[in-house]
């Protein structure tokens, strides 16, 4: 390589590499770690790795490759040829390789790999007077061509299946492992018609086109809708790219003596330290995963925990199991981390052909990073670092009830633990139907494949008839978070009639099932369920995340489920509480509409004077719940209009039940009537016209306050949020108000608590001008769902129809109303908070938009220095702990 000139291939294998753990950005997870196997001096066939460099560079150039590659890949064959003693290419003594992907962060089955590629018809022969065993070979052959074809030619895979059928129906086969070479021979002969059947051309017997065909159709793959629709569901940036690694084959099908495994350093279900795996013998690794053929389970231990009738690993190959082990220990040691291996046994040697750290659920997630950090591998802060916040919401969720009626329908293997209930789907494009009207669906398969990623995210749990416990469907449904049942051998799938049997039983397209992920067990009907646990484990680490966090967390909450909700889950307080949603309270609304419809001040002062004991009496029961935390309440926000009826027919009711008129109501409701009420009479330009409605509620917060105060806990801190303000003047108004009538109360009472008054800055006006409204505020809350709405001049409510589509299209990354719009939103919050602080150094920064719990929102939060943020109650575990991850690791 010329001095200067760029390095896009990196060399591994031979004891040696030219990279490491640490190159995983450029060299992407496989090759990383394939590399850092090397320099541990483990069994790994020679390759190199084709960096992500390149991959980013290939969509530049519009699919073409970066000058010097061909050179570079041309001389690490070489190498590898050297280190392999094989030729690529050569008759006698033929070089096969492995073409895969791999990106920096795991994406199980979304990308494409080719197995034996530099397989012709002429090396076949070469391989198989090599081997001794034609069998062996031509087995090897026709798997190329399948996959090659599927993979690089686009020749569909169910082509191969359909022949590979039809020859063995045709001459009473079975097993695959029943076909003998001749017959592989035959077979190899359909499928090469077939491929140039279908192309109008032959299968390609230059093992240089074949590479370079390979490599091509990896780099495309990152780009293949399972792939993006799995980047966009795993927020994994698409700059980032994939590397391709060519290895050199080892063969777990060479006979009786070879085997092909995946295995686990501990159960990724449970989190449980068992050795937890599966293998096939006489197999290649790609049966072990596309879940074809069920695997047997890789220890004694398995075996037994499964009543598996198929004999272990440690049983039939006692040494590798032993050596294996050995390997899988070293390997979690060294990378402090639970590790996913893959391995091939050729003719009783071991080779590791991947380790990378384990998909897991979070109940493992959870239960892994504790007890590594009790043993002490790992310390409090990285154990924290262990469980990303969005799998909590797995933890979070209900599950099956103890002395719940089961009624089995089929048993299967506990793929991915959960429980979960939804009506019968069989295909993948109706589960994502389905639940986008709200339904919830279970999807049943034969088997799944990385096309059906999309279904099985709208799903709300997985079971298959086919696959182990490392299947595509089994690893992609712990990663989701997914109860998933797989191996259910019982199930007889009816797809074209939408009917699934089992045990003499049948169930339809539709029906209610329950999904017990952890037993394996598919249940008719809909099944009781109980709250989680969160306690032990959980509690111990979310104490250790609670340590690491600068950022308070509060909670939504204006009921008072809500707020029992909140505390149990941690909340430090409540940074919403919407008045408004008292307001529409059935008792209440009729006296709402009393004070609206009333036709001056006196009239809305008596309709308020009945509303200020249940406002007050709200407000008591809440600050009961929260007592000694801050409580932020929001005066009414919502344009009046909202409270009346529209149509005739409950204008009708309404008038009747009110005694006012119908034409009266009727025409306050027109005379209220706004074009666009998002912008129009609400917040708190109804305190500035309305200022008796924002005086009753401030007196009943505080009255309330006084009152718990006086029942000796702890006292509230009641926080007064005055909503939607633009200017200094709208503040100060509102301001008066409020701090006019706590002085009357406290005199009244002769009694006083501590309170605050700030604003929600929800309008750009508002956080450019935040140095003058700073004047009159105690504190800013950032209204991001409005703020949104008003920053980029989009409806929250009519944005589903082109929103997807700007994030196919790389206009958002993300729906800016889920996940906080950094460079445009986020500018308004970060000058907000800037020129509020320049003005009053002290002033407390909070967030209560639906942003406070979102995780990558989160950490936008803790860079520009917001003191709280505050979600939905259930939320509040998931914001402790992104505000750890936010303050462990600040950059990102």
């Amino acid at each position: 390589m010329a001095q200067g000139e760029t390095k896009w291939v990196y060399d591994f294998g031979g004891g040696a590499s030219d990279g490491d753990a640490t190159m995983k950005n450029l060299l992407g997870g496989k090759g990383a770690n394939l590399a850092e196997m090397s320099n541990l001096e483990l069994p790994v066939p020679p390759g190199f790795t084709i960096t992500t460099e390149v991959c980013t560079v290939y969509y530049e150039l519009k699919r073409r490759y970066p000058e010097g590659l061909g050179a570079q890949v041309e001389a690490s064959l070489a190498a590898l040829e050297k280190k392999a003693g094989k030729t690529f290419g050569e008759t006698a003594n033929p070089l096969l390789v492995s073409v895969r992907s791999g990106s920096r962060a795991s994406m199980p089955g979304m990308m494409d790999t080719v197995l034996n590629l530099g397989l012709n018809d002429d090396t076949v022969e070469g391989l198989a007077k090599l081997s001794g065993d034609p069998r062996f070979a031509y087995d090897s052959y026709r798997r190329f061509i399948q996959m090659y074809s599927n993979v690089v030619l686009g020749v569909s895979h169910d082509e191969f299946e359909h022949i590979l059928d039809d020859y063995k129906e045709s001459r009473d086969f079975i097993l695959d492992t029943d076909l003998g070479a001749e017959s592989w021979k035959e077979v190899i002969t359909l499928y090469k018609k077939a491929v140039e059947q279908k192309l109008s051309k032959p299968f390609p017997q230059d093992p240089q086109d074949q590479l370079w065909g390979a490599i091509g159709a990896v780099f495309s793959s990152w780009m293949n809708d399972r792939a993006i629709t799995y980047r966009r569901l795993n927020d994994i940036p698409e700059s980032w790219g994939t590397a391709v690694n060519v290895q050199a084959m080892v063969f777990g099908n060479m006979g009786e003596s070879s085997a092909t495994g995946v295995a686990f350093t501990r159960d990724p279900s449970t989190g449980d330290q068992i050795f937890y795996g599966e293998y096939l013998v006489n197999a290649q690794g790609e049966d072990v995963v596309a879940g074809i053929r069920t695997p047997a389970p890789i220890s004694e231990a398995r075996k037994e925990a499964l009543k598996s009738d198929d004999a272990s690993l440690e049983t039939a190959m006692p040494e590798v199991y032993k050596q294996l082990t050995e390997v899988a220990n070293r390997l979690e040691t060294h990378y402090r981390d639970m590790q996913d291996i893959e391995f091939t046994v050729e003719q009783g040697k071991l080779y590791m052909l991947q380790t990378r750290a384990g998909k897991r659920t979070a109940q493992a997630a959870l239960k892994i990073a504790v007890d590594m950090c009790r043993d002490g591998l790992i310390n409090r802060e990285e154990a924290v670092l262990r469980l990303e916040p969005s799998q909590l919401d797995q933890l979070l969720h209900p599950m099956i009830a103890e002395d719940a009626v089961r009624d089995l329908f089929v048993r299967g293997l506990p793929a991915s633990p959960g429980a979960a209930v939804g009506e019968i789907v069989f295909n993948s494009h109706e589960a994502v139907q389905l639940a986008q009207q709200g339904k919830n669906v279970i999807l049943v398969r034969v088997e799944t494949s990385p096309e059906d990623i999309q279904g099985m995210h709208a799903a709300k749990a997985i079971v298959t008839q086919r696959g182990g416990m490392t299947s595509h469907a089994a690893v992609v449904a712990r990663g989701m978070g997914r109860p998933c049942v797989c191996g259910a051998g019982a199930l007889q799938l009816d797809i074209a009639n939408g009917v699934v049997r089992a045990g003499g039983r049948e169930l339809r397209k539709g029906d209610t099932i329950t999904i017990d992920g952890a037993q394996g067990q598919v249940l008719i009907g809909s099944v009781k369920m109980v709250e989680p646990n969160l306690t032990g484990d959980f509690g111990e680490l979310m104490s250790w995340a609670d340590k690491s966090r600068r950022m308070k967390v509060r909670a939504n909450a204006e009921t008072p489920i809500d707020a029992e909700t909140a505390r149990k889950f941690g909340a430090e307080g409540i940074g919403l509480c919407r008045t408004e949603h008292m307001f529409f309270d059935a008792e209440r609304v009729p006296v709402v509409r009393e004070m609206i419809l009333a036709d001056g001040e006196r009239g809305r002062r008596q309709a308020l004077d009945k509303l200020l004991p249940m406002q007050r009496s709200d407000f008591a029961e809440i600050f009961r719940i929260m007592a000694g935390l801050p409580v932020t309440i929001r005066l009414l926000d919502p344009p009046l209009h909202e409270f009346l009826p529209h149509t005739e027919e409950d204008i009708a009711e309404v008038a009747q039940q009110s005694g006012v008129s119908p034409e009266k109501l009727a025409a306050r409701a027109r005379e209220l009537h706004e074009s666009n009420p998002m912008l129009g009479h609400r917040g708190c330009r109804l305190g500035v016209t309305y200022p008796e409605i924002y005086e009753m509620q401030a007196r009943a917060i505080f009255e309330a306050a006084l009152d718990v105060a006086r029942e000796g806990g702890a006292a509230p801190t009641p926080e007064i949020m005055i909503p939607l303000v633009a200017t200094r003047r709208e503040l100060e108004l509102m301001r008066e108000r409020v701090v006019a009538v706590a002085e009357r109360v406290f005199q009244e009472r002769k009694a006083q608590v501590d309170y605050s008054v700030g604003t929600m800055i929800e309008l750009p006006r508002a956080a450019l001008r935040a140095g003058e409204i700073a004047e009159e505020a105690d504190f800013f809350s950032f209204g991001t769902n409005d703020l949104t709405q008003t920053a980029l001049g989009i409806s929250r409510d009519d944005s589903a129809a082109f929103l997807r589509v700007y994030e196919e299209r790389g206009i958002y990354e993300r729906d800016p109303f889920v996940s906080i719009d950094q460079d445009g939103v986020g500018e308004l919050v970060r000058l907000g908070c800037e020129r509020g602080r320049a003005t009053k150094a002290k002033i407390k920064l909070g967030v209560c938009g639906e942003h406070g719990g979102d995780p990558a929102s989160i950490r936008f939060f803790e860079r520009v220095g917001l003191d709280y943020v505050s979600c939905s109650p259930f939320r509040v575990p998931v914001a402790r702990l992104a505000a750890a991850h936010a303050a462990l690791k600040p950059v990102g």
